[in-house]
């Protein structure tokens, strides 16, 4: 029996254009950014505009980093998300704790640079529902994420974890169906590998990156 296709999952999306395209590609997810500091970020007005006409068997996903409770409630108070997902230095008792609050599921990202890393996830493997393994921001990053940056994705390959996972961090076309094969993912997360300038997708991108995740 084959392998279901692998899941994928459109970050930074920043137009109702693009948001069509992703969805008309067979994306599994798509994904705005709640965080300031990036190119990609949107007010909790443009992603209920962005996220408004999403079809049901899409997930819509709001991206996150250290937010309080506060601003969760306006975020969901507004549109309708069906995950979070959490890029700063949430704890795996902060997780847990959004979880119960609001009955979401909650996907938490983690820098990986060495095997050390992804012992330290272990922690949120057991309150999360997903995990997203990133490459490690650089130091002197102005913002969390992989900043197009890659990782050994043969680290991943053969770990098993009690819940779901998504690789992400320096993918795009060219190398999706290599990184699927090192690290075992079935399901991948990608922005500036779609996009033609940062914050800018580029609809044709999105299709061959779709196509390459999944082996079409």
């Amino acid at each position: 029996m084959s392998a279901k296709p692998v899941k994928v999952k459109i970050c930074g999306l920043t137009e109702e254009e693009m948001v069509d395209a992703a969805i008309d590609a067979g994306a599994d997810f798509v994904g705005v950014v709640f965080f300031e500091n990036s190119p990609r970020h949107v007010s909790i007005e443009r992603a209920n505009e962005l996220l408004e006409f999403v079809p049901e068997e899409v997930m819509r996903v709001g991206l996150f980093v250290d937010a309080d409770n506060a601003f969760l409630d306006r975020v969901m108070n507004h549109l309708r998300l069906d995950l979070f997902q959490f890029h700063g230095r949430e704890t795996p008792e902060r997780i847990e704790a959004v979880r119960q609050e609001y009955g979401m599921p909650v996907m938490k990202a983690l820098g990986i640079a060495s095997a050390a890393d992804l012992d330290a996830a272990q922690a949120y493997a057991e309150v999360a529902d997903w995990l997203l393994f990133d490459a490690k921001a650089p130091a002197e990053a102005g913002r969390p994420g992989g900043n197009a940056l890659s990782f050994d994705w043969s680290l991943l390959s053969g770990r098993k974890w009690p819940c779901p996972w998504m690789l992400a961090g320096g993918l795009d076309a060219g190398n999706v169906a290599e990184a699927v094969r090192l690290s075992g993912a079935r399901a991948v997360d990608v922005s500036s590998g779609v996009e033609q300038a940062p914050g800018v997708k580029d609809a044709e991108k999105i299709a061959a990156f779709i196509r390459a995740a999944k082996g079409e």
